[in-house]
């Protein structure tokens, strides 16, 4: 079983990746405008998000207006949604759970089951981060084709925004603390056989003798 400081190591990096998935979310800045070629427009630039676009003008004003429909919607847009959520839920509930089972906390007295909790939260919080990484990457790669397509007009080329950058480090966190509770939260069932089996056979060993006396 994972000692305490493991398990502390694991909830911050977890909490970690938990705020990056939740600003990567939020925040709208998956897209940001491409100044090249003729684009030389700086007054005013778009940026664009899960769930709204913006127009940020060069004093610093922001105007925002949400997406008409989510029919309408690319399906990169999507599915990074979907799965930006999942991570949200299910990260959010695997630290939860660890917190919980966790070495340094007292809420389960059971040492038995706490190795089995951390597992069952290391898995969850892999997969909270392949779905990060899965929909940052996605979206990242249409933006690059549609960059470089020279049958796109460079007023409509867009750029990486910041929030593609904080969901791969957030899903890396993820990945980081699955990956140690993996490591360290593996359930030991063989040393409680074993012991059953010797107290076993030295009551069975010892119940002739008491017979024969």
């Amino acid at each position: 079983m994972g000692s305490a400081a493991v398990h502390i190591v694991c909830v911050a990096l977890g909490v970690l990746g938990l705020i990056g998935t939740i600003v990567c979310c939020a925040v709208p800045r998956w897209r940001v405008s491409s100044f090249t070629g003729s684009n030389i427009l700086t007054a005013q630039s778009t940026q664009g998000g899960l769930w709204k676009n913006c127009v940020v003008q060069s004093t610093g004003q922001q105007q925002c207006k949400n997406y008409d429909s989510l029919l309408v919607l690319p399906s990169d847009l999507q599915a990074s949604r979907a799965m930006t959520i999942i991570a949200c839920m299910l990260s959010s509930l695997c630290i939860l759970m660890l917190f919980c089972g966790a070495d340094f906390t007292t809420c389960i007295e059971n040492e038995a089951v706490k190795p089995k909790i951390g597992l069952v939260s290391g898995i969850g919080m892999i997969l909270s981060g392949l779905l990060v990484i899965i929909a940052v990457s996605w979206s990242a790669h249409n933006i690059v084709r549609d960059f470089n397509d020279p049958m796109v007009h460079p007023g409509q080329k867009k750029e990486l925004g910041a929030c593609i950058f904080v969901g791969w480090g957030a899903g890396v966190l993820l990945l980081l603390a699955g990956g140690l509770l993996c490591c360290f939260s593996r359930p030991n069932s063989g040393s409680g056989g074993t012991a059953n089996y010797y107290s076993n056979s030295a009551s069975a060993a010892s119940a002739p003798n008491k017979n024969y006396v």
